[in-house]
């Protein structure tokens, strides 16, 4: 059993969108369509569609570099640290007086970014592990979550 007590901050929360939307159909989609704009402009000395393009390109971090702030800000779950315990049947998350568990094969996939381990829970909601709060116990949490989770769903680099 592994109990963790984790602060989510803005930056995990950034970190957690930009991999969740570059890795979706329309994420890549919208980067290269972006890149292919800049370079027909650079080709074609159009500048008016280099700036379109570097709009497309940049679009989309910055928002969500805003909306992950505002989260932090607005959403009462992120004032209060979670506490987690991952044992064999599951993973359990408590803040107060709320408490919600999910067994291992509900989980629908695990990845890792270099500041996180993301446990998606679904196809579009997660829970965040930032690297910086799981410390020691960074390897029982990735040795847990690959212990009980099928390997075609576990894409987590140390």
């Amino acid at each position: 059993m592994i109990k963790l007590t984790v602060k989510i901050e803005a930056g995990d929360l950034y970190d957690y969108m930009l991999r969740h939307s570059y890795n979706s159909p329309a994420g890549i989609l919208g980067s290269a369509f972006g890149a292919v704009l800049i370079i027909f402009a650079l080709a074609s000395q159009h500048w008016v569609v280099l700036v379109l393009g570097a709009l497309m390109l940049l679009y989309l971090p910055w928002t969500l570099f805003i909306r992950s702030r505002k989260q932090i800000l607005s959403n009462p779950s992120f004032q209060e640290p979670l506490q987690y315990v991952l044992d064999q049947t599951g993973l359990t998350i408590s803040q107060g007086e709320e408490e919600a568990g999910m067994a291992w094969e509900d989980m629908y996939k695990a990845v890792s970014t270099s500041r996180s381990i993301i446990l998606y829970t679904s196809r579009v909601n997660a829970t965040i592990f930032p690297k910086r709060e799981l410390g020691d116990q960074k390897a029982a949490v990735i040795e847990m979550i690959s212990t009980h989770m099928p390997p075609g769903k576990v894409k987590i680099r140390s």
